[in-house]
């Protein structure tokens, strides 16, 4: 072959190279890089309202017998001292009568619906003093009492007398708590003294220490039991803590762009606002007085970071009294089309059909943008179709696909049903003949099977941090510890409008508080 040849046949595979490089720029021009060109008129949708849903959480916090024991036997005096009355100063003269005592440590049970606190005490009781002189007075009584007692108080005219006996006795207090409207809780005590009766011999008569001990025991008891009434009732212990935790809820959590969240998911907010708290009556058993508090908040899931208002309520709401601690929490996710948009274009984008290379074209999937239309959702893709071989002539083209969105419950998806190529796709597919007749059905199928929103990474995130939410509502300080379980998180429907993909939410679990040491103040 001489030099000529090989020259004219370089220069004719340049001609080629350079036919089927112009062809492609001209189809490029004919079908240019913009999802929006072409796209079919959309039917406008009115405006989602808003709308947030209804949370309530009830947190049983349980605080342990032991707890409310160590923190009685911290406030109440271990030791009393009194002086009854002279029971016959007529007779008795220069008279002194006292005693000590001293309890043991408090029993703190439970019975029926009542909390009861015991304890043991014993101690002294002393008489000194002398009888009484005078004849006339001794004369008044002995004639009184007659017999030998009466001989025997004229016998002891004048003679001075001391007499020691053992207390032992029991005070028993009995509380039927209760939490007010006023976010105040009302112990509701009652107490009751019992003495062991003991009789010691005075001015030739018996004298029953129990008689004397026990009114003075009585009103000491009511003095404690009054204080520590008072001191409760006036005690804002539940409503600044709920303060304090109101204003940790009332914000928004960031939920996207989490530890197992897909590449490619958007950023989004849960939103807390609290509008009402509530209480159920406390429930006492074997273990613990369990108090149930709570809040209900209005709860949302939105695209954007936001600063919710949540004045403290003035009152609580008292509510049936429960059994355990119930978190119910529903939620609508908000999310932009911009956002769904990326979340498809993840799924398909880069995809090329057919898939195991046969077929004289092959289309790939380039970008793809969806908006919202009536009851459909239009997805424009930007796809390249080429022939297959050594010099491929390919082009670019925007195909309108419309899809019905329908919520799969059971897997959480958002699937895209009745997929159908626009016919104005059809249309310009018609300039690329036998490749858009190729295509039609791969991109079709690859819709239908492939382009799907799947929310499950965003339920498993919102699980975590719904929990964590709640945990620091609960508070988690010295001897208290929290328990919060969301059991799952479903879908349970879907609207949208122009601009927002919304997908409604509830996640259902169990909270729990546990107390182990108290401090009244």
């Amino acid at each position: 072959m001489n030099a000529r040849t090989i020259i004219f046949g370089i220069f004719g595979v340049v001609i080629v190279v350079v036919a089927f490089v112009g062809a492609s720029l001209l189809l490029n021009l004919l079908w240019p890089n913009a999802p929006e060109e072409g796209r079919p008129q959309l039917v406008a949708i009115p405006p989602l309202k808003p709308l947030s849903g209804t949370s309530t959480v009830l947190t049983p916090t349980a605080i342990a017998m032991s707890a409310i024991r160590d923190a009685l036997e911290a406030q109440t005096p271990r030791n009393f001292a009194g002086k009854p009355q002279n029971p016959i100063p007529q007779l008795l003269i220069n008279a002194d009568f006292n005693f000590a005592i001293a309890r043991e440590q408090l029993n703190v049970s439970a019975r029926s619906d009542a909390l009861v606190i015991a304890t043991q005490f014993s101690g002294g009781f002393q008489a000194r003093g002398s009888v009484a002189g005078s004849a006339n007075t001794l004369g008044a009584i002995g004639n009184m009492i007659g017999g030998s007692v009466g001989q025997q108080v004229h016998a002891l005219a004048g003679k001075a007398f001391e007499q020691h006996a053992d207390i032992h006795g029991t005070v028993t207090a009995t509380s039927h708590p209760a939490i007010t409207p006023n976010w105040r809780l009302l112990p509701n005590l009652t107490a009751q003294v019992s003495v062991a009766d003991v009789s010691i011999p005075v001015a030739g008569a018996k004298l029953s220490v129990a008689n004397e001990v026990k009114p003075v025991i009585d009103n000491l008891v009511r003095e404690q039991t009054g204080a520590l009434e008072t001191r409760l009732r006036n005690d804002p212990f539940i409503e600044n803590a709920a303060r304090g935790q109101w204003a940790k809820l009332c914000r928004a959590i960031p939920l996207g762009a989490g530890k197992g969240i897909e590449k490619g998911a958007p950023d989004l907010w849960l939103e807390m606002r609290p509008t009402r708290a509530i209480a159920a009556q406390p429930k006492i058993d074997d273990n613990a007085v369990t108090l149930f508090l709570g809040v209900q908040a209005e709860t949302r899931i939105v695209a954007t970071e936001t600063k919710p208002s949540c004045p403290f309520p003035q009152q609580l709401d008292i509510v049936p009294q429960a059994n355990e601690g119930t978190l119910d929490i529903a939620v609508p996710i908000d999310i932009p089309f911009t956002e769904v948009s990326r979340l498809i274009d993840v799924q398909v984008k880069g995809k090329t059909y057919p898939e195991d290379g046969s077929g004289a074209f092959a289309t790939t999937i380039r970008q793809a943008t969806v908006a919202a239309s009536g009851d459909r959702l239009l997805i424009s893709l930007l796809v390249n179709v080429k022939k297959r071989g050594f010099f491929s002539l390919g082009a670019d083209a925007t195909v309108h696909v419309w899809g019905k969105p329908v919520l799969d419950q059971g897997q959480q998806i958002l699937r895209f049903t009745d997929v159908a190529v626009d016919v104005q796709s059809q249309a310009a597919f018609g300039l690329l003949g036998e490749a858009a007749q190729a295509a039609v059905p791969y991109l079709q199928r690859t819709l239908a099977e492939h382009a799907a929103v799947d929310l499950k990474p965003f339920a498993a995130d919102a699980k975590k941090r719904m929990a964590a939410a709640v945990g620091d509502f609960t508070g988690q300080a010295s001897g208290v510890t929290a328990n919060v379980v969301i059991d799952d998180v479903r879908l349970l429907g879907i609207a949208y409008d122009d601009n927002t993909l919304r997908v409604i939410t509830d996640a259902k679990g169990t909270v729990n508080v546990a107390i182990s040491s108290l401090t009244l103040q």
